[in-house]
């Protein structure tokens, strides 16, 4: 009796051990990069950071017109105009130069700040509908091969792009 007892909690273990191990993982892969350039999402971003860039932009041009005025007055200033007042036109003209070179570097920060804003929630919906794709397809990881990390891919591992693509509505 005890030693059926063996054999059939042998029977059982290599049973169970037989059918995890029948069951290879299952690994995915997609170009997160692409699926985000299709979204429609991403387009209406792009033209809110546009028309941002450009707001920008005009600010930018004002400052650049205002200090090549100051300039050409500064140049055109005759010779009988007082060193006090040729000095303070120096000092404005730096001051304006200062000014433009503290607004290129604050613009630059708030495009970044501006882009990761609008594209954070594509990229969390793209995430969302790939973890949801592939819990429905049973994989254990989903490589994304547009940053060109994983440096092999076998055919078994399966494109989720197409996928992912009808979950999110897009052809």
């Amino acid at each position: 009796m005890k030693n059926l007892m063996k054999f059939i909690a042998v029977v059982l273990f290599v049973g169970i051990t037989a059918s995890v191990s029948a069951q290879a993982p299952k690994f995915g892969h997609i170009d997160l990069q692409a699926l985000i350039q299709v979204m429609p999402e991403r387009a209406v971003a792009e033209t809110e950071f546009n028309k941002f860039q450009g707001d920008l932009e005009e600010v930018f041009g004002e400052l650049q017109k205002n200090l090549q005025t100051a300039m050409t007055e500064f140049e055109t200033m005759g010779d009988d105009v007082s060193d006090i007042k040729k000095n303070a036109k120096v000092e404005e003209i730096q001051g304006m130069q200062q000014r433009i070179q503290n607004y290129q570097q604050t613009a630059q920060q708030q495009l970044q700040e501006k882009q990761a804003e609008l594209l954070q929630p594509v990229f969390d919906k793209a995430e969302k509908a790939i973890e949801e794709v592939a819990k429905a397809q049973g994989l254990i990881y989903v490589f994304d091969i547009g940053t060109k990390v994983v440096l092999y891919k076998s055919n078994e591992s399966m494109d989720v792009l197409p996928l992912v693509k009808t979950n999110l509505g897009i052809q």
